[in-house]
């Protein structure tokens, strides 16, 4: 299962649509340290003024690597996060989550490109 739904927040949903902070508040609680990860980088992203700034720390264990897959998994997750933050998310294998200033499109472009897939690459990734 990706999130832990309250039984309010799912009654809410059945009612009609969910407000983006209920279901970000939903996200944060359930995948903890995706959360930590996404609001580091863009913590990261704010200070340094860049095009973007990107995890490079392999996650701690499986299920921190589970939190993370399931985060940008999800468009609807991933959707919400990019709004609550204002960027743009990017990911390469297992743990390289990008958080991109929306102005940003070129670099962000150049991130998801084959080549940089490729670029990113290392034996002890394959598979994560």
């Amino acid at each position: 299962m990706s999130l832990t739904v309250s039984p309010e927040l799912l009654e809410k949903a059945q009612q009609g649509p969910v407000d983006n902070e209920d279901f970000i508040a939903c996200v944060r609680q359930s995948l903890p340290y995706a959360w930590s990860v996404v609001a580091r980088v863009a913590e990261e992203l704010a200070a340094s003024g860049a095009a973007f700034a990107d995890n490079q720390t392999e996650p701690p264990d499986e299920a921190a690597r589970g939190q993370l897959l399931r985060l940008v998994g999800s468009d609807a997750m991933r959707a919400a996060v990019e709004r609550h933050f204002g960027v743009r998310l990017a990911f390469q294998n297992c743990h390289r989550l990008a958080l991109f200033n929306p102005a940003a499109v070129a670099e962000h472009e150049e991130f998801v490109t084959p080549r940089s897939q490729i670029l990113n690459q290392r034996p002890e990734l394959v598979n994560c």
